[in-house]
């Protein structure tokens, strides 16, 4: 960014040569101004002490008959698009030294399964370059986005088995965005800044968080972490090229009974962040150029002309009618797509990535829960409302409406993530490094201090859940009788759970005061239904450490886990690291094994502390590898690498039916309107235009870097693109009407924004069918134009 602005006046300076040759003291002034720029060029050069790189890569999976990963609702069935999932990377390298990769997925949390294909990828691709060791796969954790892609049992019964489709996009995608990012290594510089988020989470377990000692809770001011850690990646040629940021909260703001594909408030912040970034540029005038609904103004960088003259744009409408379904291509749909790579100029476009820290017990529903049926807050101790749990949710600042929800939370996250980009000063500077290595969770020796003095050994324990675990949380309550904060259990359930697996004394005691619900970590059949090794990681970059950590952890288990592994560092002797060090959590990175909590907040078996698998010994666990790992990377120390956790692909099962057919009515083509816009029809911004077309279904084609949804202004006699799949206002539903039929409609709403000029628009769907004999033909089809005045 510096040398652009030095490049600027050096323009500034030759431009105005004419001038400083007519006058001797200009010139004197232009030869001397000249010689300090190239000076400060080369200081500006030399600071910069990394190679960084940055990719982006489509991760849309399945948009039909695929259960969502996250709620383990059944009916929770994908059936269209709200926005796209990305994968975005970063790698930062020394020039003759390590380098660390780090990917955030617009994805549910990473998979073991997924880890291990993409490493193979990239070591057959770079030898030993990217390794297990310096990669750091991360998921936002969105509640929205098509699940089966974990190899583990548990995680893929509501998914009827591993989805093969879900998988592999998801496996394209990283190992593409980070492809990208390696083609893009260029010298540049990185610097971070932190700030307070306040309205963006609450503690949804605040009953156990008041269980931790209450002098340690006296240290800190909220009882979530409110604390936004970003990093604004600045290439020395062509300026900012990214930011990645970490703030808790999770990705719950669309609802379980939501059937559209969407990245969440976080997935949503990043596309507001990189929209804004395109229409500003290093403008960055803060965050003055947004329209009236948040949302950045992109919309008027792509369209030259504007009418305004509403009877004129009526006439030129009324002489587009709804074309008929028509043949098209795969790549149509790429090229037609707003932020598709053809329309890329010529270096990488901004990318913007929201990730996951210690999200565990962190709510976006912050209006907080409430009853249903009665609409009075829900029980504070067991979140139930007449001793049910399935009555009791939370609420979004967008309550009842689950999209404006996810937009609110979402642009909390991406002003704050502006105002620290803007402001970022504090660079990064000092090695690159990392540590890594596999544990066996099941049997960890864990030494812990006696409060009287001296220590005790005690052990962690194979995986299993409670039964408060099935009562799930205030973001999304569970069914039938079970609630949170029960440390008993019940003989009916304890039944049903015995035609499983009966959990021996030594497991029951090991994980006591948690009565055990599914004792997953000792069922194998038909194979491991819960992990027992997993990765733990830290990446250095300068002053910057982020732990990778495989799980959720709660927000004072973070706290603990990031303040233990900083007196290490900061203890060592050498100086390293002082008082500006930043150390920050990564969530779900890497593989998955759901919660973590403090052994206090395990005590009480809410949802969070059911979901600690490993037993109430779990955080110390982690505390002690993470020490380990911490001083070996101060000491310049190896560390073993560990067990090696288990590739269980060719023993996965799917039960989900392939796509057999697809077809029409007679006499109907793929992709002609079922349900056009009203003929001779004016829409005023804020309105909503819909348009229905015969179509097929989305799993024929995932339209990966493509769409299947678009709407165009006419700009002199062309169609221009605007809007498509991946833009909030615009969302493209699937449905069939039955579940057998072949026979099936794609609806598109679009929601007319605020800053949308006047003009002449139509509606345009993408898809793909599925022949008889299993031939895939891609099709296209528009309705009819219509004015937005």
């Amino acid at each position: 960014m510096l040398l652009a602005v030095l490049v600027g006046f050096m323009m500034e300076l030759l431009a105005s040569i004419g001038c400083y040759f007519r006058c001797p003291l200009r010139t004197i002034w232009f030869w001397t101004s000249l010689v300090l720029v190239l000076q400060y060029s080369k200081t500006v050069l030399s600071d910069s002490n990394y190679l960084i790189g940055i990719g982006s890569y489509d991760i849309t999976g399945p948009a039909a008959d695929v259960n969502m990963m996250g709620y383990a609702n059944t009916e929770q069935i994908a059936s269209g698009i709200h926005f796209r999932l990305r994968a975005r990377s970063f790698i930062v390298a020394e020039p003759q030294g390590k380098r660390v990769v780090f990917v955030n997925l617009d994805a549910c949390m990473a998979s073991q399964l997924v880890t291990i294909k993409v490493l193979e990828r990239l070591k057959a691709r770079y030898g030993d370059l990217y390794t297990e060791q310096n990669v750091a796969i991360s998921g936002i954790h969105t509640h929205a986005g098509p699940g089966g892609y974990l190899q583990y049992v548990v995680y893929i019964v509501t998914s009827l088995g591993f989805v093969r489709q879900s998988f592999d996009v998801l496996v394209d995608g990283i190992e593409k965005s980070i492809v990208q990012a390696h083609e893009n290594l260029r010298p540049g510089s990185i610097f971070v800044n932190k700030g307070e988020l306040l309205d963006a989470g609450v503690n949804r377990s605040p009953s156990a968080y008041l269980n931790n000692p209450a002098s340690e809770r006296n240290k800190y001011k909220y009882d979530v972490d409110k604390e936004m850690t970003l990093l604004k990646f600045v290439d020395d040629q062509w300026g900012p090229v990214g930011s990645f940021n970490w703030f808790a909260t999770h990705g719950t703001s669309m609802s379980r009974t939501n059937s559209l594909i969407s990245g969440d408030n976080k997935g949503a912040a990043a596309r507001f962040m990189e929209d804004w970034f395109e229409q500003n540029g290093i403008k960055s005038s803060y965050i003055n150029d947004l329209g009236t609904d948040g949302i950045p103004r992109r919309v008027s960088n792509i369209i030259t002309n504007v009418h305004d003259n509403r009877h004129e744009l009526l006439e030129l409408a009324a002489s587009f009618q709804s074309s008929p379904g028509r043949p098209a291509t795969r790549t149509l749909s790429v090229a037609r797509r707003v932020r598709g790579p053809l329309r890329q100029a010529d270096k990488p476009g901004f990318v913007s990535a929201f990730c996951q820290t210690n999200c565990g017990d962190v709510s976006p529903n912050v209006l907080g829960a409430f009853c249903i049926d009665t609409g009075l807050p829900c029980d504070f101790n067991h979140s139930t409302c007449g001793g049910k749990n399935e009555l009791c949710y939370g609420r979004g600042p967008g309550y009842p409406d689950e999209f404006e929800s996810t937009h609110i939370i979402g642009e909390r996250q991406f002003r704050k993530a502006v105002d620290l980009f803007n402001k970022a000063s504090e660079q990064l500077k000092g090695k690159v490094d990392y540590r890594h290595t596999y544990l066996d969770f099941s049997q960890l020796e864990v030494t812990l201090p006696k409060e009287g003095g001296g220590s005790e050994v005690v052990k962690t324990c194979p995986a299993a859940m409670g039964f408060a675990f099935a009562a799930g949380t205030t973001d999304g309550p569970g069914a039938f009788d079970f609630k949170q904060g029960d440390d008993k259990g019940n003989p009916f359930w304890r039944l049903v759970r015995n035609l499983l697996k009966t959990p021996d004394k030594k497991q029951v005691d090991c994980q006591h005061p948690k009565p055990i619900l599914l004792d997953t970590g000792e069922m194998k059949q038909p194979y491991d239904w819960a992990p027992s090794i997993l990765p733990i990681q830290i990446l250095r970059i300068g002053q910057l450490v982020i732990l990778s950590v495989p799980g959720e952890f709660t927000t004072m288990s973070g706290r603990r886990l990031r303040d233990a592994v900083k007196t290490v560092l900061t203890s060592s002797g050498n100086g390293e690291f002082g008082s500006n060090i930043h150390v920050v959590i990564a969530g779900l990175t890497n593989t998955y094994s759901q919660y973590v909590t403090t052994l206090e907040e395990y005590q009480v078996q809410r949802y969070e502390g059911a979901s600690t698998l490993y037993g109430p010994n779990t955080l110390g666990a982690y505390i002690q590898e993470f020490q380990k790992l911490a001083g070996a990377l101060i000491k310049g120390q190896p560390v073993e690498p560990g067990p090696q956790p288990p590739d269980l692909l060719n023993k996965q099962i799917s039960l989900l039916t392939p796509v057999v057919l697809d077809s029409t009515p007679a006499g109907i083509n793929f992709g002609d309107v079922s349900s056009d816009v009203p003929a001779n029809s004016t829409f005023k911004r804020g309105n909503t235009v819909t348009a229905v077309f015969w179509s097929a279904c989305p799993r024929n084609d995932l339209m990966t870097e493509g769409t299947f949804a678009l709407v165009e202004i006419l700009q002199e006699d062309t169609w221009i693109p605007i809007y498509d799949d991946d833009d909030f206002c615009l969302r493209f539903k699937w449905s069939r009407p039955s579940k057998l039929s072949p026979r099936s409609q794609a609806t598109i709403e679009w929601t007319i924004p605020p800053s949308t000029p006047p003009g002449v628009y139509r509606v345009r769907h993408f898809g793909a069918a599925k022949g008889l004999l299993g031939s895939i033909r891609h099709f296209t089809g528009s309705s009819s134009a219509f004015v937005v005045a």
